[in-house]
């Protein structure tokens, strides 16, 4: 009777979705009439997690990233999960725009999150492990508050809350 309930906040992006954002991103690019014969590129980097954009100028690497936003975000990825990096001008007058995408949790938010809970005074225990935070309490409503206070923090980050049991 005095079962545990539990779930993981993580900042876990669906590697695949974003990958077919990104192809359905470089398809419409190729086809909208404002980039034709114009440099526009999308390259993704899997293993450093950053997106490269490249155009003739800043407003081109404007317009196509936010596509890229768009493409996301219509494959339930939440658009926190794409950061800018860095904007640069490279040769022939033309800009690159990196974006870094982020899924994990840092050591700082985490413990922001779990400073927050323990501030709400809620039945609830919060633990950090790696890149993710665990909640457990007795009660899923508990869990349920818990989850909903987590929301309304508005923390810059892709939030996901998962396992729950």
């Amino acid at each position: 009777m005095a079962k545990e309930h539990s779930f993981d906040i993580t900042a876990e992006v669906d590697k695949q979705e974003l990958k077919n954002a990104l192809e359905q991103a470089k398809k419409e690019v190729a086809n909208r009439y404002d980039f034709k014969g114009l440099l526009a590129e999308i390259d993704y980097n899997e293993k450093a997690k950053v997106i490269t954009l490249t155009s003739t100028s800043d407003a081109k690497v404007e317009a196509i990233k936010e596509i890229v936003i768009s493409k996301v975000i219509k494959r339930s990825i939440a658009s926190e999960a794409i950061k800018e990096l860095k904007r640069e001008s490279v040769g022939g007058g033309n800009t690159k725009l990196t974006l870094q995408v982020v899924d994990v949790i840092s050591s700082d938010d985490a413990k922001k999150i779990v400073k927050e809970i323990k501030a709400q005074k809620l039945k609830v225990q919060a633990s950090i492990r790696g890149e993710e935070v665990r909640v457990t309490a007795k009660a899923i409503d508990d869990l349920q508050a818990c989850i909903k206070m987590v929301k309304e923090m508005e923390l810059p980050l892709p939030l996901s809350f998962t396992n729950f049991s």
